[in-house]
């Protein structure tokens, strides 16, 4: 009860009453505060925390109720999650096969908001020597928006010519993969990263992952897609000393069909590298574009 966090008191303090959550939706209306069932199981666990005012005003009514101590409970829940984080981008403005990228979140219970914001990702796509994207990886920090966010979910959408029954996903560092979804016709993929534990609001995890694939058309480009504001990325792309672009660029889209922005040319380095660095990034697309000889 000293420490939390606020689902893991309100367990234990239903538990040592022995309480139904029927009977306290029950003794909560008496107060004339209507709460559902549904809304009390997921506080309990840790799915959702309470934020709106009649929310907080069952908080306090159920200190009374379990016969706790004042702000026991409410003093536990933190500052609203969606004072420093809006509602998040829809996937369908950031991805061009949207219809397929929300059907494949969908059989996965993805909720709307993914409960995780990226804090730093760095990104480094590796090209191989016949143009193809052969593999990805990633060291991606990121900051739970609400408490009990226990997994991330990736996304991968390949190249055209993607066979996305080739794709295989490792978990690097502090994730393990758990299911896997993929979408043919459109190349996508959307895999569970599944963390040790859950996270409760404010905390952060350090992820490693790779993704690798080597199954589509000579590539042309490398897009990230941001549904939060704010973070850090860095992108890095190599190229296969047999096989190196003639011209790179930087660019930035506010969505998946508004123009390129921000357009800036790149210089590949004596390892046939390039990379961008954007210290705090907008909602929308990043990315680097190349051509072939």
């Amino acid at each position: 009860m000293r420490t939390g966090p606020f689902s893991a008191a309100l367990r234990a303090a239903l538990a040592v009453r022995g309480l139904a959550l029927h009977r306290v939706q029950h003794r909560l209306a008496q107060r004339g505060i209507r709460v559902g069932v549904t809304s009390l199981s997921y506080w309990q666990r840790g799915v959702r925390r309470p934020e709106r005012p009649e929310s907080l005003r069952a908080v306090t009514a159920l200190e009374e109720i379990l016969e706790l101590p004042p702000h026991a409970l409410t003093r536990l829940i933190g500052p609203r999650a969606t004072s420093d984080h809006p509602p998040a981008r829809p996937y369908r403005t950031l991805l061009e096969p949207a219809a397929a990228v929300e059907s494949l979140l969908a059989a996965l219970g993805a909720p709307a908001d993914g409960g995780l914001h990226t804090v730093i990702h760095y990104e480094h796509v590796h090209i191989g020597a016949h143009r193809e994207l052969a593999a990805r990886d990633s060291q991606h920090v990121v900051r739970a928006h609400r408490d009990g966010v226990d997994r991330y979910l990736a996304i991968h959408h390949g190249d055209p010519g993607c066979d996305t029954q080739r794709v295989r996903v490792r978990g690097l560092g502090n994730c393990r993969v758990g299911r896997i979804r993929r979408h043919g016709p459109s190349g996508v993929i959307v895999v569970e990263l599944l963390l040790d534990g859950r996270l409760r609001a404010g905390e952060t995890a350090v992820l490693g992952y790779r993704f690798e694939d080597g199954t589509g058309e000579p590539s042309h480009e490398y897009v990230r897609g941001f549904t939060y504001g704010g973070g850090q990325y860095v992108l890095q792309v190599g190229f296969d000393r047999a096989a190196l672009p003639v011209h790179c660029r930087r660019f930035a889209r506010p969505s998946a069909t508004a123009p390129y922005e921000a357009v800036a040319d790149l210089t590949l380095n004596a390892h046939g590298s390039v990379h961008l660095v954007e210290q705090q990034v907008r909602p929308g697309l990043l990315g680097i574009t190349w051509e072939w000889d």
